[in-house]
């Protein structure tokens, strides 16, 4: 795939020789343990910097891509950012996961490099590290859609009035799942805090692997703790391990993904044990829906895939919006002073409530500001719905209306100061 990608974005630069380039760098992770949904979403990426090129590029200037499959492996990201930041002076990175994303951040703001990762740790919200509970200041750190912490806060605001809608009596049981790693643990703290807030009674976290893999003995526990809620930190993959053994030992609880927790290829892959799992979903249309930008995701989708039949997942769109938002900063960058890392952080900051042009309806508009990188605060709940055999491919069995995706609500939260980098 890696090479696939290179060699259509080579392809466009020479058909381009005349017009100026700047490098970007793409990190993606299309072998490692969160690939089953960095694929989608790095290809998103991917496609959607092609589509810019091939379309007259950001502000006229080419964007030099260059697609590292780094497995999600942390050293290797360090590694590959320092070629990127040394020898080939990238100006932008579209990046990935949460762990090498935090090790870069320091590293980032120095070398003023805008990263637009596919991680939304809470932390990485805080530009000037002002917040009550920011580690660290994260100036040059950007990402499209709501934070870790901001999701989990909405989908427990929704769980208690799932809970009262339900006639549930008594305190309701929250427990938070996952790896003990900084991904599926970055919004494990705010979360328990808020659950308790709300009333939960707040259970002691269950781990289990990045991977896939037997978990009945972690679904035997839920099971015997009485979870009416439990939040699943890790990507579709492992967590589709978790849903099948929950549903033979017969767990009965809501269970809550987080934004790379659940999708279309892992309800197919669950099957039944996926129906009514909830999870965020950070663009404002679903593949098949109806907004005006699609048409202009429906082309960017073409280039990997010239028949335009491919189903695109969630995640396919939301690397979209996350490349767009980039290019708009990067045309800001152009007529102010040129496109170097600082002057793209500052396009990052002209607009309020922002959709970028083409992709009306499909991104939900986003404000950042120098004191503030939460992009949107507001979180659109989904449920999945699998009613049938999961057999058929992703896109006959949404066709057949097999496995659906249906919008819950929308949660505004408040833009809380306590919250910001937490």
């Amino acid at each position: 795939m890696k090479s696939v990608i290179l060699a259509a974005t080579a392809a466009i630069a020479l058909a381009s020789p005349a017009l100026a380039q700047v490098k970007v760098g793409h990190l993606a992770d299309y072998s490692g343990a969160t690939s089953d949904v960095g694929v989608p979403f790095g290809q998103g990426v991917a496609d959607a910097l092609a589509y810019i090129n091939k379309t007259g590029g950001a502000g006229g200037t080419q964007m030099g891509v260059e697609t590292f499959d780094y497995g999600y492996q942390v050293p290797r990201a360090i590694s590959q950012y320092k070629k990127w930041s040394g020898r080939d002076k990238v100006v932008a990175i579209q990046g990935w996961g949460t762990a090498d994303t935090e090790a870069l951040i320091t590293f980032i703001a120095k070398d003023e490099i805008p990263y637009f990762s596919g991680s939304y740790a809470g932390q990485l919200t805080d530009p000037n590290g002002s917040g009550e509970k920011s580690t660290k200041a994260a100036p040059y750190n950007f990402f499209y859609g709501p934070s870790y912490s901001d999701s989990l806060r909405a989908m427990l605001q929704w769980a208690a009035e799932d809970w009262k809608a339900k006639g549930g009596s008594g305190k309701p049981k929250y427990v938070h799942m996952g790896a003990n790693h900084p991904y599926p643990n970055a919004p494990k703290e705010a979360g328990e805090e808020l659950a308790k807030e709300l009333g939960f009674e707040v259970l002691p976290a269950v781990q289990f692997a990045l991977t896939p893999g037997d978990y009945t003995a972690q679904c035997l526990t839920l099971k015997d703790s009485g979870a009416n809620y439990a939040y699943l930190g890790n990507t579709a993959g492992s967590n589709i391990s978790v849903l099948r053994a929950c549903d033979t030992v017969g767990a009965k609880v809501q269970f809550m993904g987080n934004v790379w927790g659940m999708d279309e290829n892992a309800m197919k892959a669950a099957g039944k044990a996926a129906d009514g799992v909830v999870f965020p979903v950070r663009t404002g249309v679903v593949w098949g829906g109806e907004a005006p930008g699609m048409q202009t995701v429906r082309e960017i989708s073409k280039v990997s895939d010239a028949s335009g039949n491919a189903y695109r997942p969630v995640h396919y769109i939301s690397g979209i919006c996350s490349a767009f938002y980039m290019k708009e900063a990067m045309e800001w960058a152009a007529k102010n002073g040129g496109i170097t890392g600082a002057n793209i952080k500052q396009g990052m900051y002209q607009k309020k409530d922002w959709v970028p042009a083409g992709m009306e309806g499909v991104c939900v508009p986003s404000t950042w500001t120098p004191d503030d990188h939460r992009g949107t605060t507001t979180v659109a709940i989904y449920r999945a719905k699998v009613g049938g055999a999961t057999e058929a491919s992703v896109d006959e069995l949404v066709k057949a209306g097999t496995i659906k995706l249906e919008k819950v609500t929308s949660v505004d939260l408040p833009r809380k100061k306590e919250w910001l980098g937490w």
